[in-house]
């Protein structure tokens, strides 16, 4: 629903002088950690989940990372700061709306890394909203796929799936979901326009 995370992540890395490889260290084993079968700690899992604040998670992060001065990193705030250059993705609204129209029934569900959610758009978009951290559960928390069909009264056989990592969508098929790896608006929107024949 917004350009991609690359995007955010570089120009937050830009404005606070954050080393990049310090970032790309941390976040490929936090990652690896997350989707890693077993009871690993991960703070991206425990943050997704609501099992820590995002506050503490602003912490544990800004511990690990470097500034090109090599002075430290600020913590307060850090998520704000990061996610601070989304923007809006058009296309993935107005195919959403499209759907809608269309008389089918749409849902956001969201792996949580803070508060910063459009919420005054939400009764226009979707009939059902999961957001992780509220619902302690995660993607790709077989669970958390049946809560989202359950909220939109459909089997999920009946669902279609949108997302930007693999991992999520294996999960999803797995469940029953139908599921479409979304790497860029156009080619989302050529994919779900081929399955459901709803036009933009």
């Amino acid at each position: 629903m917004t350009n991609p995370i690359i995007e955010t992540v570089t120009a937050w890395l830009e404005a606070d002088g954050i080393d990049r490889d310090s970032y790309r260290t941390v976040m490929r084993a936090w990652v690896a950690q997350a989707y890693a079968d077993g009871d690993d700690v991960s703070p991206i899992r425990a943050l997704e989940r609501g099992e820590c604040t995002e506050a503490e998670f602003e912490r544990q992060l800004a511990e690990q990372l470097i500034r090109d001065d090599g002075g430290a990193v600020v913590a307060d705030g850090l998520l704000a700061r990061m996610f601070a250059a989304s923007e809006y993705d058009h296309l993935m609204h107005d195919l959403i709306r499209a759907a809608r129209q269309a008389g089918l029934r749409t849902g956001l569900l969201s792996n949580s890394w803070g508060g910063g959610y459009p919420r005054d758009l939400f009764p226009e978009l979707f009939d059902a909203v999961v957001i992780s951290g509220e619902v302690g559960m995660r993607k790709p928390e077989p669970a958390i796929f049946r809560l989202a069909a359950e909220l939109l009264e459909l089997d999920p056989g009946e669902c279609l799936f949108i997302d930007d990592i693999e991992e999520n969508i294996r999960a999803a098929e797995a469940v029953g979901l139908v599921g479409v790896h979304h790497r860029n608006a156009e080619q989302t929107a050529a994919r779900v326009r081929e399955l459901l024949g709803i036009s933009v």
